[in-house]
């Protein structure tokens, strides 16, 4: 019964490698742990119950443990990654007309201002938020350098 137990394990790693999750692993080990106990006791109903217990007894207690260990990407991307840069504004920015146009990280984007004041060209921005394809900009309050 041994064997049945190892290519039980052997298939939960193997369907772990292919999802994104980190959940069949410890089923996989819940069948290891099993097949050690087939070696001792013959009755199927107990080994199920060890593999049962086992595997939930290790999910609950060894997740959040590795969990704690599996490195996160807290990298910002896309247009989130601009927010808190500063700019240049290329074409002025005026509440009254649709918006304007700023100059950040060497890439142009369609900007709106956050308050209803016009922002002239050349003037130095911050970038506040973004809202769909616009960036939501205020004019700096003192120089600094603006990566272009």
């Amino acid at each position: 019964m041994w064997q049945i137990w190892l290519l039980i394990a052997i298939l939960f790693f193997i369907l772990e490698m292919m999802g994104p999750g980190f959940l069949l692993f410890w089923v996989g080990v819940g069948a290891l742990i099993t097949m050690v106990v087939s070696l001792f006791v013959d009755s199927i109903a107990i080994q199920i119950g060890v593999w049962v217990i086992s595997s939930i007894a290790l999910l609950f207690c060894t997740r959040p443990f590795a969990n704690k260990f599996a490195k996160t990407d807290t990298t910002v991307t896309n247009a989130k990654s601009i927010i808190g840069k500063t700019g240049i504004v290329t074409k002025e920015i005026n509440p009254m007309k649709e918006t304007g146009q700023i100059k950040v990280n060497g890439e142009v984007w369609s900007a709106k201002s956050s308050k209803e004041n016009v922002i002239e060209e050349g003037a130095q921005i911050i970038i506040l938020n973004i809202d769909g394809v616009k960036a939501i900009v205020e004019k700096a309050k003192e120089k600094t350098t603006v990566v272009e």
